[in-house]
């Protein structure tokens, strides 16, 4: 089980992002905007961080260097759509997803979980 931050822009998205790491036995906390990203850092030690797909070019930057920051050692994985590319060089994992929540999401943050 791993402590998981998600991020993003649309309230629905990050829902059922949740519910999804939820089912699967993670711990997840979710961020709307950088302020509440700073926030959950400083108040958490995550394991991955999930960086919604979206999220504008700028913002995934700015959420990405609030993370490099206050939570260092937690791995990245960037949703990302077709249309848009990877936008996260610096992230550890990539995922391509359709507008809607990818059925994947589970086993790509279980695999960036530390192991117990």
């Amino acid at each position: 089980m791993a402590l998981v931050l998600c991020t993003g822009v649309d309230r629905l998205l990050i829902k059922t992002r949740q519910l999804i790491l939820q089912n699967a036995g993670h711990k997840v906390v979710t961020a709307i905007d950088e302020s509440a990203v700073t926030n959950a850092c400083r108040q958490n030690r995550f394991d991955v961080v999930v960086v919604g797909q979206t999220t504008s070019t700028t913002v995934k930057r700015q959420i990405m260097s609030i993370i490099r920051r206050h939570c260092p050692t937690a791995k990245v994985l960037e949703l990302y759509p077709f249309s848009m590319g990877r936008v996260l060089d610096d992230a550890d994992a990539w995922l391509e997803v359709p507008a809607d929540v990818p059925q994947e999401l589970a086993e790509h943050v279980t695999a960036l979980s530390p192991t117990p």
